[in-house]
């Protein structure tokens, strides 16, 4: 069947790159509108294999264009069910990459496809090719569809309508976790779909914490798991609970310390700067540090401005993707906002300095109403300045943070000639770290590192002769 298609299909192509300059068109994505959606449905409802178009095909579409596109899927069979909607719906971002020129990147609503000049001059001309290829994958590697239709809708007031029906379906999805949590399972699940290009990441999903991507909730994994059990979703005992506060629990470090090869052995669900979760590529918001104010922001990627620390989205997605544990950096699902838990180590929504006001809008019933007011938008503050005068006149928890730590700093005994034991994590919690160094003549030097970053790879003592 493969050989009807003007293009290879293999997870050869899953980490093709399409570039601007190699683009033929680019479909939905920060620039457009689109979504993609799967629906379960019963078997007499479906005509198997049948695709639909509603708008203009890609050879009515011109070089260099940005167009909008949804993607809406029927599925059927006897072992379907709603529970797994949103688990199909994520392998639409690996069957569509091993589609050679094309390039999908995200999920749901931040969907993102590009269609590379080479896949067009090769004769991939129309939308169908693509939507029977990927229903082609679906069967194949999810022997639980039975049926499956698919249509496709490129134009803008159609794919207006239907998203704002699909956003019904995405809160209701994640709706059914809220009153659930960590404490009332024995099993979280997890995924490795994004490990083709975040090799050491594992993604954990449990009640209190949703998919980076924010497409796979407990319930959902938890069906993908039960129909799938060699698949991309799994189960994780949860073990014993180490860190209640943190989120750390021993069957998690066992599965991360074997997944990611030894990468790393230790994950705290709930904590910013110690053994953070790692982030893929695929979340919907990158938190960041800002040491200036001690404080954490946070960024989605429909924001296309400029953070406070002068930073774009991209800039900081390229510092947080690939799998690691970046401590200062944190990839999460929009979700995980409306989680009681929500970096509850690190002060939870105290800590939180800045965040863009479409953001803020749309969590805005999950932050606390005494603080709601106190957490600047890029309307308020735009640079570490503004800032700083937005939180000191509005009377942000952080501030007083900061005047107890001012507090503390000038009760303190004067240094030690002989520093003690000092870890990265600590210069991102506490405003300044005091280094005493020894003269040659045994006077002491005091050298004080106010909202330093500081990066050693390699420290050498030799002894003097």
């Amino acid at each position: 069947m493969e050989d009807e298609f003007p293009f290879e299909i293999s997870p050869m192509f899953e980490g093709e790159r399409v570039r601007k300059g190699d683009m033929y068109v680019e479909l939905a994505g920060p620039k457009s509108r689109g979504f993609e959606l799967v629906k379960a449905v019963k078997m007499d409802e479906i005509k198997d294999g049948k695709f639909t178009l509603i708008g203009p095909d890609l050879s009515e579409m011109e070089e260099g264009a940005r167009c909008p596109l949804a993607m809406v899927y029927r599925i059927a069979g006897e072992l379907v069910e709603p529970d797994l909607e949103a688990i199909v719906e994520r392998r639409n971002h690996d069957f569509q990459n091993y589609i050679q020129g094309l390039m999908h990147l995200n999920q749901r609503y931040d969907v993102w496809l590009r269609v590379s000049k080479d896949a067009i001059k090769k004769g991939l001309n129309s939308f169908e090719m693509i939507a029977k290829a990927s229903m082609m994958l679906f069967k194949n590697e999810l022997p639980f569809i039975e049926k499956i239709d698919a249509t496709y809708i490129t134009d803008l007031d159609e794919v207006e309508k239907e998203l704002s029906k699909a956003m019904e379906i995405y809160n209701a999805r994640d709706e059914r976790t809220r009153h659930l949590h960590e404490e009332d399972v024995d099993v979280f699940y997890g995924c490795s779909l994004c490990q083709s290009f975040a090799p050491t990441n594992i993604c954990v999903v449990t009640p209190d914490r949703i998919s980076l991507c924010g497409a796979i909730n407990w319930f959902d994994g938890r069906a993908a798991a039960k129909v799938d059990p060699e698949g991309p979703q799994f189960a994780i005992n949860k073990g014993k609970v180490i860190d209640e506060i943190g989120g750390e629990y021993s069957g998690v470090n066992e599965i991360a310390n074997s997944l990611s090869s030894g990468e790393y052995d230790r994950i705290k669900l709930h904590s910013f700067f110690e053994y953070p979760h790692t982030s893929c590529g695929c979340f919907e918001v990158v938190g960041f540090y800002i040491p200036e104010v001690d404080g954490i922001g946070w960024v989605d990627r429909d924001f296309t401005g400029t953070a406070p620390n002068g930073l774009t989205f991209s800039t900081m997605a390229g510092q947080t993707g690939g799998g690691k544990q970046i401590v200062g950096f944190l990839g999460i699902g929009i979700n995980y906002f409306r989680s009681p838990k929500f970096i509850q180590a690190d002060g939870g929504w105290n800590r939180v300095v800045w965040i863009p006001k479409k953001l803020k809008y749309m969590v805005s019933g999950d932050i606390p109403g005494n603080i709601i007011d106190k957490i600047p938008t890029e309307e308020d503050a735009s640079d570490l300045e503004s800032l700083k005068k937005f939180l000191m006149e509005k009377e942000h928890p952080i501030v007083h943070k900061w005047a107890e730590e001012e507090e503390a700093e000038a009760k303190e005994e004067p240094a030690s000639q002989v520093p003690g034991p000092m870890s990265v994590q600590s210069l991102f919690q506490i405003p300044a770290v005091q280094m005493p160094m020894s003269a040659a003549d045994g006077s002491g030097v005091k050298l004080i590192f106010r909202n330093a970053k500081i990066s050693i790879d390699r420290v050498i003592v030799k002894k003097k002769d």
